[in-house]
């Protein structure tokens, strides 16, 4: 029996449950409106960011002054594709990117950054130069942008704390003590 003052637990319904209340019914429609908010932000995310690649694509073809057309042809895509994703109407995928990135001779890997595919690394000399360099496939883009950040580790240097230092030609941790003014 509940002591005074309580309320005795629902008796058991027909089919051995409790009688229905109205607190889950609410708890379930506000969780469902919660997701409903929470879906409704990702979808603004989203959006934005094909939107933001987009115009970021649009604006580098214009800045290389290359023709809708002649990207279209180069990265393998229609033209009309092509318009969608300038348009922000549509989300290219990483290969796609790739391609484009190859058209417009830059970084395939500022396109994903674009794209919310990568994460932003903080960049330095070195690094824009590695990106930034024509003669280099993306492969070997990576492997050296690997490399150095592995060398860059194994001095205990990370990230951007450090990244003027490093950067230089030659640093003063780089220079030899008797060479030193």
């Amino acid at each position: 029996m509940a002591p005074m003052g309580t309320r005795p637990d629902p008796a058991p319904g027909p089919a051995g449950g409790s009688r229905p209340s109205t607190e889950p019914s609410e708890r379930v429609g506000q969780a469902v409106e919660q997701v409903g908010q929470v879906v409704g932000q990702a979808q603004q995310v989203v959006g934005h960011a094909v939107e933001d690649i987009g115009s970021y694509i649009r604006a580098q073809r214009e800045a290389a002054q290359v023709s809708m057309r002649q990207l279209a042809r180069t990265a393998g895509v229609s033209n009309p594709y092509l318009s969608q994703v300038e348009r922000g109407l549509r989300k290219p995928s990483a290969e796609i990117l790739q391609q484009l990135a190859k058209g417009l001779r830059i970084s395939a890997e500022a396109l994903y950054v674009r794209a919310g595919i990568l994460e932003e690394r903080p960049a330095g000399k070195v690094t824009d130069a590695v990106l930034t360099d024509p003669t280099l496939t993306e492969r070997q883009k990576r492997v050296l942008l690997d490399v150095y950040e592995s060398f860059r580790r194994e001095n205990g240097l990370t990230g951007s704390a450090a990244g003027s230092t490093t950067d230089g030609a030659a640093s003063a941790a780089d220079t030899p003590t008797e060479t030193r003014k």
